[in-house]
């Protein structure tokens, strides 16, 4: 008979005895009557049990889980399997098999079960902390928000790692930003000028060096910056733990447990850098985002459209729609400078930069910078538009445009404009009767050939008179029953002549909706739309009684 630890051999219902093979068995062997008296014992089951020998009381002699399960399975039916029982005894963890005989006997098998029973225990602790890092890998990189991170980071490290937890992230100037957690409670952030150098550790964990071992670190000595609010009660451990980033420190994170609970461990340490390790990379993350975003905002405010407004008694009003919903800015684009005093031209510009995207959009802004630094020149648009295209030629981009200028001037009760195209659809004047006509300029387009030419329109116009400046995005914008049919500048006609006697912002609107209309869900290029308007009435009104008046409408 072969005999395997955790199992039982003996057959049911045979009588138990303890035969030569048994009484050599490596493991603990006993045997004891119903009435809880020892029969006999192996040299092992001696050698852990002092005393126990044949006639010996079993509660005396044995553990007491082991005395207790005895009396439940000697009086139990033959016919059902016994379970097996766990206990201590000294330092040793013990599974009892017990083998029923038909006399009343029971064998019990002793297995030393301490090594086993660590194992499991470890390897459930480690898959709890497998999952609690994947938990925190998820919830840390669901938000590329700096505060949002911070506070995820704190609120797992005071649940799970301590009773609290304080993140110091790296200086802004002078001042740190700190976020602190205790247990369950919500984050709280706050900004204090602090000396890293008051908690062992802090400063070098700030620039990234490796942590300072808890039991290096003095509780009673910790700043009472370094204890969150609320915590409670006297600080029995600390540890602190750098938060790796990507190339550069993301901070700091302080683990504060009360003097009544279990300082850190050498294991749960390794476990806190662990933790540390992913905090630091979603912050690091985080933070290289936001910096990025910022970057991108401040220089996107150039690249935007602006905000349009009567100048001079004069109405303007724009609309763009980038190719991609996703996207804010394009090749298309459009200005207004205004004159410096009524009566002085103020310069109106709409162009159309070859392709579209971020890359058209660095060259919008360049065209835009140009013309703008062009301004005193705004007089000559042939001198203009040749000084622009020798700035392109010599730029890095390859890229053309095609572009109108427009300087518009109130004259009593009209609006008179200089047109001039380069490369682009002539403006569309829209009559107070309905009628559309286009304005007789053109031009070569910027950034192509060594040399432009350019012919200038002049065109006045009435109260209720509109000139339409375009992009072919609104011409070309292919839609319709099928979506392969361009708008096409009949309908843009047809369209515009509907406006007749509209303020120019609602001109605008008109036509976005109508090409919208359009193209539906299908694709379309960057499209963009200026209106300049002689308002139906206007007069002049001082300013101070003094000064020179501006225009109503």
């Amino acid at each position: 008979m072969t005999i395997f630890q955790g199992t039982s051999a003996q057959p049911h219902g045979s009588p138990p005895s303890i035969g030569a093979a048994w009484m050599r068995a490596p493991y603990p062997v006993v045997v004891a009557d119903a009435g809880g008296t020892v029969v006999e014992v192996n040299t092992a089951a001696a050698a852990l049990f002092p005393g126990a020998a044949g006639g010996a009381d079993l509660d005396e002699v044995a553990p007491a889980w082991l005395a207790d399960a005895h009396r439940r399975t000697a009086g139990s039916d033959l016919g059902s399997p016994a379970p097996p029982v766990t206990g201590r005894h000294d330092d040793t963890t013990l599974t009892a098999h017990p083998t029923p005989g038909a006399d009343g006997n029971v064998v019990w098998w002793l297995v030393d079960d301490t090594a086993r029973l660590l194992a499991q225990s470890e390897l459930r602790d480690e898959q709890e902390r497998t999952a609690f890092l994947a938990e925190t890998s998820t919830r840390l990189l669901a938000s590329l928000n700096v505060q949002r991170c911070m506070e995820v980071t704190v609120r797992l490290a005071a649940e799970h790692l301590a009773d609290a937890a304080l993140l110091v992230a790296p200086a802004n100037g002078r001042q740190y930003p700190l976020a602190a957690g205790v247990g369950g409670d919500a984050p709280r952030h706050l900004t204090a000028r602090i000396d890293p150098s008051s908690v062992p550790g802090l400063g070098e964990a700030l620039q990234g060096f490796p942590p300072v071992p808890s039991r290096w670190i003095d509780p009673a000595a910790l700043p009472a910056w370094a204890v969150p609010e609320g915590f409670g009660g006297p600080v029995g451990s600390v540890v602190v733990c750098p938060l790796p980033g990507h190339g550069v420190p993301a901070g700091a994170l302080i683990l504060l447990r009360r003097s009544g609970h279990a300082a850190f461990d050498a294991s749960e340490e390794v476990f806190a850098r662990l933790f540390a390790a992913r905090a630091g990379s979603a912050l690091s993350a985080a933070r290289l985002y936001s910096e990025q975003a910022d970057i991108t905002a401040t220089l996107m405010a150039d690249l935007l459209p602006p905000a349009l407004r009567q100048v001079h008694g004069v109405e303007f009003a724009g609309g763009y729609r980038a190719s991609r919903d996703t996207e804010r800015i394009g090749g298309d684009f459009y200005d207004v400078h205004p004159a410096d005093e009524p009566g002085r031209e103020t310069l109106a510009i709409l162009g159309d930069v070859c392709g579209k995207g971020l890359d058209a959009a660095v060259l919008t802004g360049k065209i835009r910078n140009t013309l703008q630094a062009l301004l005193p020149m705004a007089d000559d648009h042939e001198n203009m538009l040749r000084l622009l295209n020798g700035a392109l030629l010599n730029s890095r981009h390859t890229r053309f445009a095609t572009l109108v200028l427009a300087s518009v001037a109130r004259r009593g009760g009209r609006v008179r404009l200089r047109l001039t195209s380069a490369g682009h659809p002539p403006p569309l004047i829209v009559r107070h009767d309905g009628s559309v006509e286009e304005a007789e300029t053109s031009g070569t387009l910027i950034g192509a050939l060594p040399r432009v030419r350019a012919r200038t329109a002049h065109v006045d116009l009435a109260p209720g008179e509109t000139c339409l400046m375009f992009t072919d995005g609104i011409t070309e914008a292919r839609g319709g029953p099928l979506g392969d049919v361009m708008f096409g500048e009949e309908r843009l006609r047809a369209a515009v002549a509907d406006c007749a006697g509209m303020p120019a912002e609602a001109v605008v609107e008109r036509v976005q909706l109508l090409a919208a209309e359009w193209i539906g869900a299908g694709r379309h290029d960057d499209m963009a739309l200026l209106a300049i308007t002689a308002p139906q009435s206007a007069h002049l009104t001082p300013v101070d009684g003094r000064t020179p008046g501006r225009y109503t409408a």
